[in-house]
């Protein structure tokens, strides 16, 4: 098994990655970042977007695995005092492994096009200020947008900037991309439909700009400024981002624990409760 690892950079995130190393190397776990079976993350859901990009273009052959310093998230699965029973595994176990959609974006300009694929979301954004945009679903117009952006999210991304801003939450082994508003201006030039939308993966949507309006794009953490765009094409992928799951831990259960927070105590309580 060989294994590569991103930490955070913090003090506890580097002391936990040697940790890691130490106790790989004592099961034989092999070291490599050029061509790793496995991607360890150490510091938080943060840390794992910074390596599903560092490893891009190799995210048809690798798994992740996810260690959070603090409470657990979407996608780090093991605390940070559970390094020896995850080394344990990762030497002796074959990991089930789970497959999660990407939202590939097409960024056309007067120079050429740029593609992207985003873990969780990418965000639309002016410049200057207000975002004007036509939307456009399988080449029809749809509607046209002003406000202060549009969030398309994949899945697994639905509980991150595309909840807070009124989109739904979707399983991530559904095939499909969410468009969300944020802040939409509505009246009688302008007017969209006020709520989120899911597309299926045969869909596609087409996001047109004045060229002349710089454009702040969001590719998961990464924000990049734009110019001369003529128009973003988003997509389901064909690629998809693979975890390596040692351990069963549903996604409705990360739900709840991230939004509700209902202790072992409240649950049984519930349970209990004539239907």
């Amino acid at each position: 098994m060989k294994y590569a690892l991103l930490d955070r950079g913090d003090r506890l995130s580097r002391q936990l990655a040697e940790q890691f190393h130490t106790l790989a190397r004592a099961r034989g776990l092999i070291h490599d970042e050029s061509a790793p079976d496995i991607v360890l993350s150490i510091g938080g859901d943060g840390t794992l977007l910074q390596a599903f990009h560092r490893f891009r273009d190799k995210v048809r052959n690798v798994a992740f695995v996810g260690v959070h310093t603090g409470h657990l998230g979407f996608y780090a699965d093991w605390q940070k005092n559970e390094l020896t029973e995850l080394v344990e595994l990762m030497a002796s176990t074959e990991p089930k492994t789970v497959s999660y959609p990407l939202v590939k974006v097409e960024i056309v300009t007067n120079g050429g096009t740029s593609v992207y694929m985003a873990l969780n979301e990418f965000t639309l954004k002016s410049v200057d200020g207000t975002l004007v945009a036509q939307l456009n679903i399988n080449d029809e117009p749809f509607e046209m947008f002003r406000g202060d952006g549009i969030v398309v999210s994949t899945p697994s991304g639905s509980t991150a900037y595309n909840k807070s801003v009124g989109g739904a939450v979707i399983h991530p082994s559904l095939e499909a991309l969410q468009i969300a508003e944020i802040a939409s201006i509505n009246n009688r030039v302008y007017r969209t439909l006020g709520s989120s939308i899911i597309l299926p993966k045969h869909h596609h949507c087409d996001i047109v700009t004045d060229p002349e309006e710089p454009l702040a794009i969001g590719i998961d953490h990464l924000i990049m400024q734009f110019h001369e765009v003529r128009s973003i094409v988003c997509t389901v992928a064909e690629d998809k981002v693979h975890f390596a799951r040692y351990r069963p831990f549903p996604f409705w259960n990360r739900v709840r624990e991230a939004f509700i927070g209902l202790d072992q105590a409240q649950m049984a309580s519930t349970q209990k409760r004539p239907r």
